[in-house]
């Protein structure tokens, strides 16, 4: 039996054994023995001299045939995941992505192809293909391309991990979870019913990177995103609440997942579902919300970091939530927020998602003050963005998924600097006469120009005169972008801090999902509008909405 005609069955019973992933994975271990592409064993997958020669080749070829530029990527995406359902294993992937893309500039305007066939025919076609594209697109290129400099370099550049989880077996992975599980079931819950649903991912992207230009740059991104839901549900009610699990992904090894507090953060994640079905539902209006980074790092993505993409700013880019409210001219120094608010963009952030050696302009990774004290300093560009603005180089946010996909300016880790004075999150609340502290990211919605707002958390909890009180529900908060950020009245400091982030963050169209993440402290941010989503509900229902 072959392994896909194992994994038909296996799964269609909705279940594997221990035994049974022993199988699979020794499959797996066979299928990648006999792949020409280096083995998942393998901890550095370098493209030999034979794959940088097709390189050099094919650049040689798109200048021969006018190129005035040209860039080729090698890209090997491996992802592998476990998941479960309370004690049982109910699936596992293994996926395997090679090919080449290819950039080039002719006429003053880019063209790209990619293929999945990395040898010299199927390389001078996609060279062929790009100078096709950029001729025809010179035709209505109004201004041509004039991309910063940047100095070529011979490079190589890991994820810092202490270890690497393709090395971990399927086994392993699945026994951790049902370990996990076999915690959380142990919750009483009287008569209600717990539910916990896993997904244990682990991605690595291998990269090499030659240009014209003379850079040839190697780099293997390492990255992990465990994720569980636990959720009670009420027979006699029928009703059920969910808490997620506030282990966020990151880039980092599996050594991530076995440092987490999992032990005990299972068994509160079962009890706060529980407690969520007899939470008291909130009052609406103003109130003062302490938020936790699991919670913050969400709303710092949505009303920070796609607002600063440059592409936004100057609408080129208007996909998953449009432009951007800031000015297209006289940004600089726009007034953002209040003099709490210092946040980075960050390339060179360990443990980060979205932290590399060098971007896919083969620009040096780097960090930068975004925003200091409330005032906007720079924002998001690439090679082909800088010299619109009148920089001289790029700030390196360039990046593509995937080797079928041309890079694009995509959000760097932005992050909210921690306070350097002593204030933790318990100074915080004792600080808070009536407000809310909310922790985990839930659902949210932004509009066209980021700029109006809502979120809700997994949890929240009621603050009454610096005492941390009764849990509560159906809390949402909304608002405007720069109203609510000058009213950061308290920030913690770096024992508070967290990273937080997404693996799978959309953009453009065709779209390109882009990893990123925003560490932040817990925060308090005074005098917000707070709506009872049930409520809410009910009255739009009836065309009574209670907004201001």
């Amino acid at each position: 039996m072959n392994r896909r005609h194992f994994l038909q069955g296996a799964l269609a019973t909705g279940a594997l054994s221990l035994a049974s992933i022993d199988r699979v994975a020794q499959a797996s271990s066979l299928r990648a023995a006999k792949m020409a592409a280096p083995r998942y064993d393998n901890p550095l997958s370098k493209p030999g001299k034979t794959e940088q020669d097709l390189c050099d080749t094919l650049i040689a070829h798109a200048k021969s045939l006018g190129a005035t530029y040209c860039d080729v990527r090698l890209v090997r995406m491996l992802s592998q995941s476990v998941t479960a359902r309370n004690n049982i294993i109910t699936g596992l992937s293994d996926n395997e992505s090679y090919g080449m893309g290819i950039r080039v500039i002719k006429n003053g305007t880019w063209g790209f192809a990619g293929t999945r066939e990395v040898n010299d025919a199927s390389g001078k076609m996609a060279v062929a293909e790009a100078i096709t594209i950029a001729e025809s697109n010179s035709k209505i290129q109004a201004v041509p391309l004039d991309l910063a400099p940047v100095a070529a370099v011979t490079a190589e550049w890991t994820t810092p991990i202490k270890k690497n989880p393709f090395e971990v077996s399927f086994k392993d992975r699945a026994q951790f979870l049902l370990d996990m599980h076999a915690l959380g079931a142990s919750v009483q819950l009287g008569g209600n019913k717990l539910t916990l649903n896993s997904d244990l991912r682990c991605v690595r992207e291998e990269k090499y990177f030659a240009s014209s230009e003379g850079s040839k740059i190697w780099q293997e991104v390492t990255r992990i995103d465990p994720s569980t839901w636990a959720t009670v549900a009420d027979p006699v009610k029928g009703e059920f609440a969910s808490r997620a699990l506030f282990v966020l992904p990151q880039g980092r090894g599996f050594e991530y997942v076995e440092e987490y507090p999992y032990k005990d953060e299972i068994k509160e994640a079962a009890q706060e579902a529980q407690e969520k079905l007899t939470a008291t539902p909130v009052e609406p209006g103003k109130y003062d919300l302490v938020l936790h980074p699991t919670h913050l790092w969400l709303t710092i993505h949505e009303s920070i970091g796609h607002p600063t993409e440059l592409d936004r700013i100057l609408g080129y880019e208007a996909n998953f939530a449009g432009t951007s409210f800031l000015p297209t001219e006289k940004w600089n120094g726009y007034s953002y927020g209040s003099s709490y608010m210092t946040i980075v963009a960050d390339r060179t952030q360990e443990g980060a998602l979205a932290t590399v050696g060098y971007d896919d302009d083969g620009v040096p990774a780097q960090s930068y003050p975004l925003i200091e004290k409330g005032e906007l300093l720079a924002v998001q560009t690439t090679r082909e963005q800088a010299k619109m603005i009148g920089e001289k180089t790029s700030r390196g946010q360039s990046y593509a998924e995937g080797w079928w996909n041309t890079p694009f300016q995509r959000m760097p880790n932005v992050s909210l600097q921690p306070s350097t004075k002593p204030m933790s999150q318990e100074d915080i609340i004792k600080d808070t006469g009536k407000g809310i502290f909310i922790k985990g990211n839930s659902s949210y919605s932004i509009d066209q120009q980021r700029y109006n707002f809502q979120f809700t958390g997994q949890v929240a909890y009621a603050i009454q005169d610096g005492k941390l009180g009764h849990m509560l529900r159906d809390v949402a908060y909304y608002g405007k972008t720069t109203k609510f950020w000058d009213n950061l009245d308290a920030i913690g400091d770096q024992t508070t801090y967290m990273i937080g982030g997404a693996m799978y963050d959309g953009k453009g169209e065709p779209m390109q999902c882009n990893p990123v993440s925003h560490g932040c402290p817990v925060a308090r941010f005074s005098n917000q509008r707070v709506i009872n989503t049930r409520q809410q509900s009910a009255n739009s229902k009836k065309g009574m909405l209670d907004y201001e």
